[in-house]
């Protein structure tokens, strides 16, 4: 009899179902794997790689060009130390950039239109001749200390007046013995090329100057400017 009631105890332990222990987790369901979605992320990684490494191959890719310190008027010629420095821009195939060992040329070529300072020089803003303007005439004026604004500068408005033979010394003496008139021979003129003081040997205070007016104002300037009676005065310029 006791033989068989712990057998029947036993046989009840067995029977119960097992219980997990505590701590332990329950198995988690496999993972869907996507590998769309990997091969994608690589693809991504590779592009934003290329892409970095073009940039800097890129940005390495720099030559040295003229640059414009100093405005350069029309029909000037540019000059190293007057005009016209170095700088590094990315170098670019579909412009016309002026190198600087090429900076040479330049001196043996005038521009075509004025180019402000910091402008970078491209091939097309010069040329060997320059033509006129329509209905333009160029003429050439030397004069003397006190017969134009000591600052003038090409490019600059102007008006040149005649100077008449007299004694006054009131407002428009031009000196002892002269003065100029109220009338101007040319009221709007644009000083075109006015050439470099430290060009001559010895500084005199002369300066000669070469003036763009209309051309039916060029033959009285012409003729006073042969006997040196002229003076020229800046003037303010309504397109600036």
């Amino acid at each position: 009899m006791k033989i068989q009631e712990r057998t029947g105890a036993g046989n009840n332990r067995s029977a119960a179902p097992a219980q997990p222990a505590v701590g332990e987790r329950l198995p988690a369901p496999p993972r869907e794997r996507k590998p769309a979605l990997a091969a994608l992320a690589v693809l991504l990684i590779l592009v934003g790689a290329l892409g970095a490494t073009v940039l800097v191959l890129r940005a390495g890719d720099r030559i040295e060009v003229v640059r414009v310190t100093a405005p350069i008027a029309a029909g000037e010629s540019p000059a190293e130390g007057k005009n016209i420095d170095h700088v590094m821009v990315a170098g670019d195939s579909g412009i016309n950039y002026v190198k600087w060992e090429q900076r040479g040329v330049l001196a043996k070529l005038k521009a075509k239109s004025a180019i402000p300072a910091g402008a970078v020089v491209v091939g097309e803003m010069f040329a060997r001749k320059t033509g006129l303007p329509a209905g333009k005439a160029s003429v050439g004026l030397s004069l003397k200390e006190g017969q134009y604004p000591s600052d003038l500068k090409a490019g600059d408005t102007v008006a040149a007046y005649p100077v008449v033979s007299g004694t006054s010394t009131g407002k428009g003496s031009t000196g002892s013995g002269s003065s100029s008139s109220g009338t101007p021979l040319v009221a709007d003129a644009k000083v075109f090329t006015i050439a470099d003081k430290s060009d001559a040997t010895v500084s005199t205070g002369n300066q000669n100057i070469t003036l763009l007016v209309p051309q039916e104002e060029a033959a009285a300037l012409a003729s006073a400017a042969s006997e040196g009676k002229v003076v020229v005065a800046r003037v303010s310029d309504d397109n600036n």
